[in-house]
């Protein structure tokens, strides 16, 4: 396992629409686990196969509730199949540090791929895993959460946490 450098806009692969995974082999496999790596190590939620320059179809994400329990998924080959409502979130992306936008997502999606075996699953999500599998699915269709911006007012620029003075 890896930690591999996370590609940030305007890198082409970041709009390209992925390739379908055709066979889950020991490359995808490992692949996967570079990206849970990663993930882990950029404390993000999500993580799509184009922000670590490999423009194929699979997504992690990795949610911590607030009962301290982690809720992990690997997806191959994801589509939101169903969406429902709306609500207004603040997002941000590990590939466009160091802003958030207001936008809108569903409150509720359901989700099919493939997890790691081969195995066809369906998700049902509300709240930050339901956000979080809409913004890496986006992200395999070569879309961005700016995309969604209602205007460029929306999209803030985050202030750098102030630094301690330390007693010399």
């Amino acid at each position: 396992m890896a930690v591999r450098p996370i590609r940030t806009v305007p890198d082409p692969v970041l709009r390209q629409k992925a390739k379908r995974v055709k066979t889950i082999d020991k490359s995808i496999l490992k692949l996967i686990a570079d990206m849970r790596e990663t993930l882990s190590a950029a404390n993000g939620a999500g993580l799509a196969a184009p922000q670590v320059g490999v423009s194929l179809r699979v997504i992690v994400v990795s949610i911590q509730h607030e009962n301290s329990e982690k809720e992990e998924h690997c997806l191959i080959n994801p589509e939101v199949i169903r969406r429902a409502g709306e609500r207004t979130v603040n997002e941000g992306c590990l590939s466009i540090p160091g802003y958030v936008g207001e936008i809108v997502r569903s409150v509720q999606v359901r989700v099919k791929g493939m997890d790691e075996a081969g195995k066809q699953v369906k998700i049902v999500a509300e709240g930050l895993l339901g956000e979080a599998l809409e913004h890496e699915i986006d992200h395999i269709n070569g879309i961005l959460y700016v995309d969604h911006l209602e205007s460029q007012d929306k999209l803030h620029k985050l202030e750098p946490e102030p630094k301690q003075q330390t007693a010399s």
